[in-house]
């Protein structure tokens, strides 16, 4: 995917919350990544906030996936 623009879906609340909605996208076909440097830690997993990236052009499906599968939780946007 050259030349794509990657933009913030949702932020979670730790990397390994990220990664499962992550792979919540990438398995609804929608290209998925965390926003580098977020997952950096001297102890091995973030418990940080992580920004979970998606093509600017999937942006509202990516939205409507995890709000459709993470209904009642906390979705930080952007």
């Amino acid at each position: 995917m050259a030349n794509v623009k990657w933009v913030v879906v949702a932020t979670a609340p730790d990397q390994i919350t990220a990664e499962s909605w992550r792979d919540l996208l990438v398995d609804a076909n929608v290209p998925a990544h965390l926003q580098p440097g977020d997952t950096s830690s001297f102890l091995g997993v973030s418990g940080l906030p992580c920004r979970v990236m998606v093509p600017e052009t999937l942006l509202q499906e990516a939205q409507d996936i995890l709000n459709e599968n993470l209904e009642g939780q906390e979705m930080g946007n952007g």
